[in-house]
């Protein structure tokens, strides 16, 4: 979900909506101003200055019947959140977990993603983090996880634990999001077969692009495509992108891949950056707008293209994504449909549907942040509305697999490979809503097999699982 970071406008002393950028760690919190009566007085305050969809709070408010901030702030959203305008993206979060986030990826865990099939009730790996204990434990993508308990006398069968109570039971199952703890997993996977191993969390960089697989060049029919996998939009990831997109313009490469299949979103600052690095033959063009409540129109703005000597200028470029790819991943999606039209696709399944964004406001006493929905995103061409997904929005789309039997960015993983017809202009399926739901119609029955999946989210999750899902 795309926190705003920065929202400078195209210049002529726009200004700026209450932004947080990095601070300090904040002091221990007060008890006298951090009752829980006083921090939900100060959430509906904010909420009351800045929600996007102020025509939808509840004229009658009463804070008393609710025991956390939480409860309150989603009581206030409710309605918008009933239109599928906010499916929870106002939230309280802490400001010293988010800045480490966005400032370095820091977070804490096995340093995995993953991925869980409800309908057989089965747990597996989609991808595993560099410098975390999972791969170092050999535990990567394509892991199946059989069984979990905090020692080996103890382990659960992963489906009598979903069976208890579905995904919550899981994540609980997994523990803490805190370094020290330790779960015993039973796993296997085709390299190493089935064993039992200890894993203990522990404290981690998220590095936003894989020095694996994360930029790489892909060569089809004796074209070199770009592929460009990107984790999340934190600070850290703009050198790793400048860097990727370098050599790719230093190699001639104009057509791209760009793997956004499990990125949340996150800095729109970032976001702008890697529209810079797309638009080399777009200098001046609107990137986006960004569209604040009536009362606040002062801070709408126009954010355009300025490539740099990185940029390079696509002909096509192909976006995987599914259902985890949100707000800024979207966000720059939608930022080159005006201009590609029928040379861009989505590929995989649909997007999350987050064309809205939120501005920070702290409470730096009670380490409280609370993201508030305050500003629409839209295209050079208006699209700001996509809150089913952008799959109705783009020139071409086709129906692929999240395929965890290879690498990302392997060309036989099945969302490579149909993005690698794309760009080829070989024929494939779209991405429908019978072809996601049923699965009626021909060649598709492996695609929807590997669509199952979706990203093990926590019913509250931590700033890192909401801007890269599935984060354990």
């Amino acid at each position: 979900m795309a926190l705003l970071a920065a929202c400078g406008g195209e210049g002529g002393g726009t200004p700026s909506p209450p932004i947080a950028g990095p601070a300090p760690p904040p002091p221990p919190p007060s008890n006298s101003a951090c009752s829980i009566s006083q921090r939900q007085q100060w959430a509906e305050a904010q909420i009351d200055e800045w929600y996007l969809f102020p025509e939808t709070l509840p004229a009658n408010r009463d804070p008393s019947g609710f025991a956390t901030v939480t409860a309150y702030i989603d009581n206030l959203t409710a309605t918008a959140r009933a239109q599928g305008r906010d499916r929870f993206f106002t939230f309280l979060t802490s400001i010293a977990e988010e800045n480490a986030f966005f400032q370095q990826g820091s977070n804490a865990g096995f340093g995995i993603r993953l991925a869980y099939d409800s309908a057989n009730r089965r747990l597996f790996v989609s991808e595993a983090f560099e410098g975390a204990p999972a791969l170092a434990a050999n535990i990567d993508r394509g892991t199946e996880i059989l069984a979990i308990g905090t020692s080996s006398a103890n382990l659960r069968d992963v489906s009598d634990i979903a069976a208890s109570g579905g995904s919550a039971a899981l994540t609980e199952a997994l523990g803490p999001s805190s370094a020290g703890v330790s779960r015993t997993l039973r796993v296997t996977d085709s390299a190493n077969g089935t064993r039992t191993i200890s894993v203990t969390k522990a404290d981690f960089d998220l590095a936003p692009v894989s020095p694996r697989y994360g930029a790489q060049v892909i060569t089809d029919g004796g074209r070199e495509i770009g592929y460009l996998n990107l984790r999340t939009f934190i600070e850290t990831a703009d050198s790793a992108l400048t860097d990727a997109f370098s050599d790719f313009r230093a190699r001639g490469i104009t057509e791209f891949i760009v793997d956004l299949r499990y990125n949340g979103g996150g800095l729109v600052s970032t976001a702008e950056l890697m529209g810079d690095l797309m638009a080399r033959n777009r200098a001046n063009d609107i990137f986006s707008r960004l569209v604040y409540r009536a009362s606040k129109s002062q801070f709408n703005s126009t954010n355009r293209f300025a490539p740099s000597g990185a940029s390079v200028a696509p002909t096509r470029i192909a976006f995987i994504s599914t259902g985890a790819t949100a707000s800024a991943s979207e966000l720059v999606i939608n930022a080159f449909i005006p201009f590609l039209g029928p040379d861009l696709a989505l590929i995989g399944s649909d997007t999350f549907g987050k064309p809205v964004g939120q501005i920070a406001q702290d409470r730096a006493q009670c380490d409280d942040r609370l993201r508030i929905v305050a500003f629409a995103s839209e295209n050079s061409a208006g699209n700001a509305d996509y809150f089913d997904g952008l799959a109705g929005s783009v020139g071409a789309t086709c129906a692929a697999g999240d395929d965890i039997a290879f690498p990302l960015g392997d060309p036989r993983e099945n969302s490579v490979a149909r993005a690698l017809d794309f760009l080829a202009g070989r024929s494939c399926q779209p991405i429908t809503a019978t072809s996601a739901a049923t699965g009626t119609e021909a060649g598709l029955a492996e695609a929807l097999q590997l669509r199952q999946r979706t990203m093990l989210t926590p019913t509250r999750p931590n700033a890192a699982q909401i801007h890269s899902p599935g984060i354990f």
